[in-house]
């Protein structure tokens, strides 16, 4: 059995081929040759392409290491989102979604409701959406949320909405396959943003879905090639390349995160600060049992005074960018309440912890408070 660091690094190449790179690059083709009769497996660039090949197969062995998976990647995390739920989801069916859930989710409410789909809604804490399953056919859980951090039980969750009938799909977004399994856990799709810690680098967008089951994987390949929500080749490259150090930020990302939450627990002015890994959390005790050890995430929130207070606090930081997402390996933050969407106060602060030493950076927030009280 190897570990994750090697999995990582080895995940999705060929095999090797005297005087060729170990990753080929992209291919860039809208079009193959194609004699006699369209069996592939290469036939046109909104089917099939030997670059998405390579990068479905490596997250398909970090989600599922163990099991044989089926990855359909695609041009963004909310395309990857929307394919799961469209290609499920009949009119009449019901649906459950967090209500603490990811900004766009609404957008997306909207527009199932608009195509006859029932939509109800549960916080993600206490394991809330237990009390809205009767009926649905599908379970949507975002865990740890986004972006307030709120851990439920996915076991628990995936169990009770088989027994109702349900599917069962998780966001896994900001806990990364490295840090959480949500198919090891009952999920039948693990979801994802690859524009997060999966690439890391911030400059990619990315998507993908992974299930065990080759038919709900099929139906959503189908969706993706419907819509034409295809990732770019370059895009799939960059992706893949960026798997060989995941275990490293993930690694590096968990330990500034946990350092960044141990120092800002008791600070004047700041409170709410919310980090499953910290052992004060409301979530901690069941991070410990479903996340891998040491392994809570990049992202820590907290709410300071009021809206100019927070944003005093991000001017007069150094080695932080004022900017969303997440899961970079430069750290992020920014003041959440800006977009709208989010049931967040206006001093809310989602901080994304990048591979800066964790001294330094831990030194430039207190140091920024300091200067954030004036």
């Amino acid at each position: 059995m190897t570990g994750d660091g090697t999995r990582a690094v080895r995940a999705g190449l060929p095999e090797p081929v005297a005087y060729e790179p170990a990753l080929p690059g992209p291919v860039f083709a809208a079009h193959f040759h194609l004699p006699g009769e369209a069996t592939g497996p290469y036939t046109y660039g909104r089917d099939t392409n030997p670059t998405w090949t390579r990068l479905e197969a490596a997250i398909g062995e970090l989600e599922s290491p163990d099991e044989p998976a089926h990855t359909v990647a695609f041009a963004s995390g909310m395309a990857a989102i929307t394919a799961v739920l469209f290609s499920q989801l009949r009119a009449g069916d019901a649906v459950v979604l967090p209500a603490d859930g990811y900004q766009l989710l609404p957008a997306v409410r909207s527009r199932l409701e608009g195509y006859g789909i029932e939509v109800r809604t549960a916080p993600t804490a206490d394991d809330a959406q237990l009390d809205v399953l009767d009926g649905a056919r599908l379970l949507w859980i975002e865990t740890p949320s986004n972006p307030g951090l709120d851990v439920c039980d996915v076991r628990r969750l995936a169990d009770a909405a088989h027994a109702r009938g349900a599917l069962v799909a998780v966001d896994n977004t900001l806990a990364t396959p490295l840090g959480q399994r949500p198919l090891d856990l009952g999920a039948d799709f693990s979801v994802a943003s690859g524009t997060k810690a999966l690439t890391g680098h911030g400059d990619v967008l990315l998507g993908y879905a992974t299930s065990r089951d080759a038919a709900l994987a099929d139906g959503v390949r189908l969706w993706r090639k419907t819509v034409g929500a295809i990732p770019g080749p370059m895009e799939s490259w960059l992706a893949h390349r960026s798997l060989a150090t995941l275990a490293l930020r993930v690694r590096q990302q968990a330990e500034g995160a946990m350092a960044l939450a141990t120092a800002l627990a008791d600070r004047p002015a700041v409170g709410a600060v919310r980090h499953p890994g910290l052992p004060s959390d409301p979530s901690h005790a069941l991070a410990v049992r479903q996340m891998r050890p040491g392994r809570f995430g990049s992202v820590v929130s907290f709410v300071l005074p009021d809206k100019a207070h927070a944003e005093r606090f991000l001017a007069a930081l150094t080695l932080v960018d004022d900017a969303t997402s997440f899961g970079g390996v430069r750290s992020t933050a920014e003041r959440r309440a800006r977009w709208g969407g989010d049931d967040v106060p206006e001093g809310f602060i989602r901080f994304s912890v990048g591979v800066e030493d964790p001294e330094d950076l831990v030194a430039d927030v207190l140091r920024a408070l300091d200067e954030a009280k004036a």
